[in-house]
């Protein structure tokens, strides 16, 4: 029984990692250039941005709250930084260029935490807005204007391979890229599991009102989570940007969704106190092995939102279940310890 419950882990993720490989099982038998090198390399290629949207969005649910602004952060910091630079004429180099878009992303993600943790307000109400705000703020201010050609530097970044490989039906290559996500990976993990900071937002989101009387810094740790989850927007800003080897303002916006579903698929709890790195990664992994399959069946590309909306329904539903089971045990455990306290008074 020990050995089942730690293959499935605290979270779910031994149970997401057999759905993953049944669905790859699957799909590699319904269609045979599925389990190809070139389909692996594109699926991860594809995961490159959205893991890390999904680590920000991780660190925010696991707090309790919910943020919707992290698109808009990450497209603004990351046009902007492009904008900044070309306007200027000069290029900072890669070290450069994302300090510049991390301050602004930094910055950005400030306002959404001081607004949320000076005012208590609902965070999801909150992000809603600022998304608003800070897409409107840069179409004005910044500009609106479609870049075909980048620094030099992002320029050749965009052109690096970790691996390039000539296959029977084509091209396999994994961008260089993949190499800082996994070590973003590794960071946000060890940050939540060896650090007081990552205790501090599991005990927020389990009860804030017991965190601050724990002794919790609740209010600056609110504004800090905020502000690591702009810096990492602004990260994944600059990476989209790269990988697509143009600037487009119109980009990243509107996807949030399918971030939020593959977090909540990983096993983070959307009411907050619980979450992984692990299960987020897989479930960003999962939603983009449905979303390809889909595609290589013949599934028109405006049913893939639809799946994904189903993703969420059902990640929420079984989260649902479970806190219901569990309180459900709750009370027959308290109702058992009150009959044992009353026949012991009654022996007395």
């Amino acid at each position: 029984m020990d050995l089942v419950r730690k293959l499935r882990g605290t979270n779910n993720e031994g149970v997401l990692a057999l759905v993953l490989l049944g669905l790859i099982v699957a799909m590699s038998i319904a269609n045979p250039t599925f389990f190809t090198l070139n389909t692996g390399f594109s699926i991860l290629r594809s995961s490159i941005v959205p893991v890390i949207f999904a680590l920000g969005v991780l660190i925010v649910v696991i707090t309790g709250g919910i943020d919707v602004s992290f698109a808009a952060i990450a497209i603004f910091a990351g046009y902007s930084t492009v904008t900044f630079c070309l306007s200027a004429g000069f290029d900072p180099g890669l070290p450069g260029i994302f300090l510049i878009a991390i301050a602004v992303g930094a910055a950005l993600g400030l306002i959404n935490g001081v607004v949320i943790a000076r005012f208590n307000l609902p965070t999801l109400i909150v992000t809603l807005g600022t998304q608003g705000i800070f897409f409107g703020a840069m179409y004005t201010y910044v500009g609106a204007t479609y870049y075909a050609d980048l620094p030099k530097s992002m320029a050749d970044l965009a052109t690096s391979n970790l691996f390039d490989i000539t296959t029977d039906i084509g091209r396999a290559y994994l961008h260089v890229l993949v190499v800082p996500v996994l070590v973003l990976c590794l960071a946000v993990g060890w940050m939540l599991k060896r650090t007081m900071f990552g205790r501090s937002l599991y005990a927020i989101g389990g009860d804030i009102e017991a965190a601050r009387r724990a002794g919790f810094q609740v209010k600056r740790t609110q504004i800090s989570v905020y502000m690591l989850v702009g810096a990492l927007a602004a990260i994944a800003g600059v990476i989209h940007i790269v990988l697509s080897r143009s600037a487009n303002p119109r980009d990243l916006v509107g996807g949030e969704l399918d971030i939020i579903a593959a977090v909540i698929l990983g096993g983070a709890a959307i009411f907050g106190g619980r979450g992984s790195v692990t299960g987020t990664v897989l479930g960003v992994l999962l939603v983009q092995v449905i979303k390809n399959s889909l595609l290589l069946v013949g599934v028109p590309s405006a049913w893939l939102r639809t799946a994904v909306g189903v993703l969420l329904v059902v990640g929420v539903g079984i989260q649902a279940i479970a806190a219901r089971r569990d309180a459900r045990r709750m009370r027959v455990i308290q109702d058992l310890d009150t009959e044992q306290k009353t026949e012991q008074e009654m022996a007395s």
